[in-house]
């Protein structure tokens, strides 16, 4: 009976590391013809370490998606590891060497699509600057998918303007970093032309709001109708910076939280029409842990908390 090479006498299971580059680099380089040209070998060699890793792991590490590979759940786990393990291997060298290893703690960040990219800066700059090295790596998507990353351990935290809710499948804790007002924008010649009598003037204005789906609309939408206003709605974004860029165009007013609005005056050359403090937006860290324990997560936490909103509450 031929024995599995990966399980020597004794039954102790050992990776073949050398399986592992190659799946690492086919992972990197998303298909296995670039990584066969990055490893100088033949595409397959390199499909056959690929199978054979897949073979002893027991589990299927890709799926093809049109012309490329992408990651199993299974998949981004062994790559998370394969990161780690090269990462260290590069460190070793460096060490042994006497070279620096320079070699950065990561925080791994998802930011909601919705949360307004300036918020998100000011909010990141924090861990930046903390004692230890650190390398921000940042995605953005829908808030969903990246909950689904977080449970998954393949993010470390999500940003978001929206807390997980109870009907949410997902085990992780919202951390509340802090809350503001809302200000309106518009590029000079609307800014004059609707900043007497904010905020009855909004009534009839032409506005560029966030779509329906998004929490701060509501709340909009909740406070337009209290104050019997209705506004003149030129478009709707599922995208803070595509709803900003609409507005430097001057295709109407739209809103950013107030604790970046001196940001907002000078990045988009638009003038303020107003500001209200009955419509609200939060900010949260979201985390798979309930205590945050990440030192960089601890620097966005307190400078939130201590500079960003210490005023805006």
């Amino acid at each position: 009976m031929r024995s599995n090479p990966a399980t020597p006498p004794g039954g102790v299971e050992w990776l073949n590391y050398h399986h592992l580059l190659y799946f690492w680099t086919v992972a990197k380089e998303g298909s296995v013809s670039q990584a066969a040209r990055s490893l100088r070998l033949a595409q397959p060699t390199v499909s056959g370490q690929i199978k054979a890793l897949e073979h002893s792991l027991d589990t299927k590490l890709f799926e093809r998606k049109g012309r490329r590979l992408e990651l199993t759940e299974q998949g981004r786990l062994v790559f998370r590891y394969a990161e780690d393990i090269f990462g260290l291997g590069r460190e070793l060298m460096d060490t042994v060497k006497g070279r620096p290893t320079g070699r950065p703690m990561r925080l791994r960040v998802g930011i909601s699509d919705m949360l307004p990219k300036l918020v998100a800066q000011r909010l990141l700059a924090p861990a930046i600057h903390i004692d230890e090295p650190v390398r921000i790596v940042c995605r953005g998507d829908k808030t969903d998918r990246l909950l689904a990353e977080l449970a998954l351990r393949d993010l470390d935290l999500v940003l978001s303007d929206v807390p997980v809710g109870a009907g949410v499948k997902v085990r992780a804790f919202n951390h509340l970093l802090g809350e503001c007002g809302m200000t309106f924008f518009a590029v000079p010649k609307l800014a004059r032309a609707y900043r007497r009598g904010f905020p009855k003037s909004l009534d009839g204005a032409p506005l560029i709001l966030p779509t329906q789906e998004n929490l701060v609309r509501r709340s909009l939408d909740h406070w337009f109708g209290m104050l019997d206003l209705r506004p003149r709605i030129i478009a709707e974004f599922d995208d803070s910076g595509l709803l900003k860029a609409f507005g430097r165009a001057g295709e109407g007013i739209f809103t950013a939280p107030s604790v970046v609005a001196s940001s907002v005056r000078e990045q988009y050359q638009v003038q303020a029409v107003g500001r209200t403090e009955d419509v609200r937006e939060r900010f949260y860290a979201i985390t798979v842990e309930r205590r945050i324990k990440h030192p960089a997560v601890v620097a966005i936490s307190e400078s939130a908390k201590q500079n960003l909103f210490a005023d805006a509450s």
